[in-house]
């Protein structure tokens, strides 16, 4: 039977008016305002939200795997969330899904993502951790964070607010972690609060949507990550080339020629839809489910742990923790403000943007600042409190793109 001629059989259960869950999947945490003219799904609203805020623009300068490339090619966070959307929207138009939600949640999915990629967030853990602010920092939750209290868009009169995603989108984004092995996926049934979500992969998303993000997350990677490492030769072809051979004798695989993004990516796609219902979910064969795991296990072999990238990890180590300490430094409760501008005649780059951050998000008394930028949006830190100060500077990195929090390191060194 050709693709072609498989049914649609997931219609039902996507997030559409007629799915009992759709009431809480489109929910919000505040009401949004809109105009009566709006003719956009609200999914099609997030979307767009996430498209024009500033943390999907940072991507384009964060680390996928190689850190603050000079080369145009070398993928980047932000090609990484496209690729992750144009995999799960081919899987989501065969199945019959929301292509909406699934666009906006593979395009937000990383927005919370630290600078110099997996290893940002390895460093912030331990910054957290070291300072008993979180039981730990992963990227999915931070995430949600982020969406939820730290960006913000002009509404129609101008007024600065919070994204005021759907429920569906922010489950989406915080339940996508696609490093746990899985060869099925189906959602939960449960409306839980997602504050209360305290691990990566605890639980699956509340959509099919969500789910398929989840696994298209890991099919834009793995051949994507080999072209890259292929390109800085990170790895040699003769390694790939013992991969192909690995595969073909141990599945007597005869498909799969060629290890390229493109072909991974079809492949997995055509897999993963002639396997997948909704009694069973999300589904892949055992042979391509297996095939999986073997490329994943010679990317982080050969590639995430090559030698080569262990010199740029400590200097992301370096970069990172010299601009908390540094920062930390400045805490004098309410007085910090007047500490930072001090030494912006220093440091005018880290001081002013910081300055800039406090005076958005923390309870200060002037709030001269906030009215003139007319900034309606959260207050998440208390300038009293010393734990909220250094959460503050956390959010504050996991911001940074590669670039700009090495050029701030650079004015740190600078004399």
């Amino acid at each position: 039977m050709t693709v072609a001629a498989f049914e649609k059989t997931f219609k039902d259960f996507g997030m559409f008016k007629e799915n009992l869950k759709y009431k809480n999947a489109t929910s919000r945490l505040e009401d949004l305002y809109r105009k009566d003219e709006d003719i956009r799904h609200p999914f099609e609203r997030d979307y767009h939200r996430i498209l024009y805020s500033n943390a999907y623009r940072r991507l384009k300068h964060k680390t996928q795997v190689f850190f603050n490339t000079n080369n145009d090619h070398i993928c980047t966070r932000i090609e990484h969330v496209n690729h992750v959307a144009s995999v799960a929207e081919t899987i989501s138009e065969f199945l019959g899904l929301n292509p909406w939600l699934v666009r906006a949640i593979a395009t937000g999915h990383d927005l919370g993502h630290s600078p110099f990629g997996h290893t940002g967030e390895k460093i912030l853990n331990k910054i957290v951790k070291d300072n008993g602010l979180l039981n730990s920092f992963w990227h999915e939750k931070n995430s949600l964070r982020f969406i939820d209290k730290i960006e913000t868009m002009p509404d129609y009169e101008g007024f600065e607010r919070n994204l005021n995603l759907s429920y569906a989108v922010r489950d989406g984004i915080i339940c996508h972690c696609g490093e746990v092995d899985e060869r099925a996926l189906k959602p939960r049934d449960e409306f839980i609060d997602l504050e209360t979500i305290m691990s990566a992969n605890q639980y699956q998303s509340y959509t099919f949507e969500g789910c398929v993000v989840k696994i298209s997350d890991k099919i834009a990677y793995l051949g994507r990550d080999i072209e890259d490492a292929l390109s800085k030769k990170i790895l040699e072809e003769e390694q790939k080339l013992e991969l192909e051979e690995i595969i073909k004798d141990l599945y007597g695989h005869k498909k799969l020629k060629d290890i390229n993004t493109t072909s991974l990516v079809h492949l997995f796609i055509i897999d993963l839809c002639k396997n997948s219902n909704p009694d069973k979910g999300l589904c892949f064969s055992k042979e391509y489910f297996e095939i999986m795991r073997t490329i994943k296990k010679f990317n982080y072999q050969n590639i995430y742990s090559h030698p080569r990238l262990k010199t740029f990890e400590d200097y992301a180590n370096l970069i990172i923790n010299t601009i908390f300490n540094r920062l930390l430094s400045y805490y004098d409760n309410s007085n910090t403000i007047n500490k930072l501008e001090c030494d912006e005649k220093f440091y005018p780059l880290l001081c002013e943007h910081f300055r800039e951050w406090l005076l958005k998000y923390a309870s200060i008394e002037n709030q001269e600042y906030r009215q003139s930028k007319k900034f309606i949006s959260k207050i998440i830190y208390d300038i009293n409190s010393i734990e909220d100060y250094k959460m503050s500077i956390v959010d504050f990195i996991s911001g940074m793109t590669d670039s700009f929090s090495i050029k701030i390191f650079n004015e740190l060194i600078a004399f």
